[in-house]
């Protein structure tokens, strides 16, 4: 007889043992499954508003502190405006954006403003540097799952940081915060000077609550030479993935440009550390504890069923089983119902996850299929690692001794 065949005899009589170790490594994998696939979709979904808040590192002058940089950016010291080169040309993982900026007092009138100026997103894609670069070409690993997953083809357009790329912006013309309209009473197409420069306002930007309300932007080059200053800009926002900032992109740029320092906004970045650290840390305590519970009672199973039937491998032995025939039995078994406790439990636990992701991540959650291969692997060696000290036990089954007990 087959092996197969006496496994499938084995498992087609005992149909109560069979179910109550299927219920065992089914929910065990369930709700490993259950939990790391809400896990990842959060993880996923705090990475997307993070990085939808803006920048998170800052390129700044040695001289210059993070509090400098929040006063306006009117800090003295500069940087040159070819560390923007060198971070375009690096091909650094994870830089979704940069923003160079460049910032100066002045007037509007009576009015005390910031002129501050950025680079356009035409400005990086036709310096012949630049190009490639891919800086404006968020990866795959940042953001929300529904991006990965094709879900939200739109969702990178439609962030915060998204919306503030400017396109184009000619050497006169300026994009106005929300403060400086309101107090000035500007609107777009009028006409506005400054340093004795004539602009005309084609944007006023909407409400943001940062220190860009009061700002006024032009492009970059323009203000350099408004001020005389050169190829020089006060800081560098960089829009880093949080996913490759938690690998060590900032000891990377730190590298790349040693005389500059790279900080990140910590309460965004530590933010997203621990959500991600906790959900992880919560994956691999259930993962601990379920395979201990599932190992139990199988085990617990298998020394039970050697016990029941010592008289059945006594005569198999008497009949010329070998012990390690006797031990490839249960380890079979195992191996069996692993497989199939596996397929059941990653299916209950992805309906869980599908069930009870929206309410938690507060995204539509998918089965991932690489789950399932991981399932398919862990979940019968599992068993059958539960299995062989009881498969060891039956194989020492003493024919003679067993018999006696008819």
């Amino acid at each position: 007889m087959k092996w197969s065949s006496l496994v499938l005899h084995e498992l087609t009589q005992r149909k109560k043992r069979l179910f109550a170790s299927l219920c065992v490594i089914v929910l065990a994998v369930a709700v490993v499954v259950a939990i790391y696939n809400i896990s990842i979709y959060s993880e996923k979904a705090v990475s997307r508003e993070l990085d939808a808040l803006g920048a998170n590192i800052l390129i700044l002058p040695m001289e210059t502190t993070v509090s400098d940089y929040y006063k306006a950016d009117l800090h003295v010291q500069e940087l040159p405006e070819e560390y923007v080169t060198l971070l375009t040309t690096s091909n650094l993982e994870g830089l979704d954006n940069l923003s160079p900026k460049f910032s100066i007092p002045t007037k509007i009138g009576d009015q005390d403003v910031t002129l501050t100026g950025i680079l356009p997103k035409n400005e990086f894609q036709g310096k012949a540097s630049w190009q490639g670069a891919g800086i404006f070409s968020r990866p795959k690993v940042c953001g929300s799952v529904n991006d990965i997953f094709g879900l939200n083809e739109k969702a990178p357009k439609e962030t915060l940081v998204r919306k503030r790329v400017i396109e184009t912006l000619e050497k006169d013309e300026v994009l106005v915060g929300a403060d400086v309209a309101r107090k000035l009473h500007l609107q777009t197409d009028q006409e506005i000077a400054m340093l004795d420069k004539a602009f005309k306002v084609v944007a006023v930007l909407p409400q943001t609550g940062t220190v860009d309300d009061s700002r006024v932007f032009a492009h970059l080059h323009t203000v350099q030479d408004m001020a005389g200053k050169g190829a020089v800009v006060n800081a560098i926002e960089v829009i880093g993935c949080c996913e490759q900032v938690m690998k060590g992109l900032v000891a990377k740029l730190n590298h790349l440009l040693p005389e500059a320092q790279v900080v990140t906004i910590a309460q965004v970045i530590d933010t997203q550390i621990k959500a991600n650290q906790l959900m992880k840390h919560l994956s691999l305590l259930f993962l601990v504890i379920m395979t201990l519970v599932a190992g139990a009672g199988i085990a617990n199973d298998m020394y039970y069923n050697v016990n029941e039937r010592k008289k059945e491998i006594g005569i198999l032995i008497a009949l010329g089983a070998t012990p390690q025939s006797v031990l490839k039995l249960f380890i079979y078994k195992a191996l069996f119902l692993g497989l199939i406790g596996g397929v059941l439990g990653f299916v209950m636990g992805s309906l869980i996850a599908a069930i009870a992701g929206p309410f938690i991540a507060g995204i539509p959650v998918l089965p991932i299929p690489f789950l399932l291969v991981g399932v398919l692997l862990i979940t019968p060696l599992a068993a059958a690692a539960a299995s062989y000290f009881p498969a060891r036990y039956a194989s020492k089954v003493d024919p003679s001794v067993s018999l006696q007990e008819i």
